[in-house]
């Protein structure tokens, strides 16, 4: 993925679009396998927790980062710029991370073996989404390389 250029292939953005198609259909798996639970009120605090901390992570990152200024697509938007306040300061994703958060409370209602291993899945799709989008990123802000070693890419201080 090193080797995109700033104007990406139609391969790059089929990669792109289809890693958002995973990511969208893993989340819908992962509601199903959660609705059971949902709709008899099971949802044990642990998961009411993720759940809040998730939609928090969102709201901070949406209020430092405005609607329009990001792309569910890992390609930045041509008029986007580059956000490191609130949750950026030490998080390069925090979006992908509240989407985690969030799908781990999905996971936590369902089958253990099938909720876990869409989360995997879906943490890899999230994985390869962010590198692509850093590629894109480096070329578009010259000064990405520095934030990226001052920050992680979805938890902070860890990784």
């Amino acid at each position: 993925m090193a080797s995109m250029a700033l104007f990406p292939t139609q391969k790059a953005l089929r990669t792109g679009t289809l890693l958002v198609f995973l990511q969208l259909g893993l989340l819908l798996l992962m509601t199903l396998l959660a609705l059971p639970a949902i709709f008899r009120l099971a949802i044990p605090l642990g998961a009411w927790l993720l759940a809040m901390i998730a939609v928090a992570l969102a709201l901070w990152t949406l209020r430092h980062n405005r609607l329009g200024n990001f792309s569910i697509h890992p390609k930045p938007k041509g008029s986007g710029v580059l956000v490191t306040s609130g949750p950026y300061r030490w998080i390069r994703h925090p979006m992908y991370s509240a989407v985690l958060l969030g799908a781990a409370a999905l996971a936590w209602l369902s089958n253990p073996l099938a909720a876990w291993t869409a989360w995997l899945a879906l943490a890899l799709v999230l994985l390869l989404k962010s590198r692509m989008e850093e590629t894109w990123l480096q070329q578009r802000h010259p000064d990405y390389g520095a934030y990226m070693q001052r920050s992680k890419r979805f938890l902070p201080w860890l990784l």
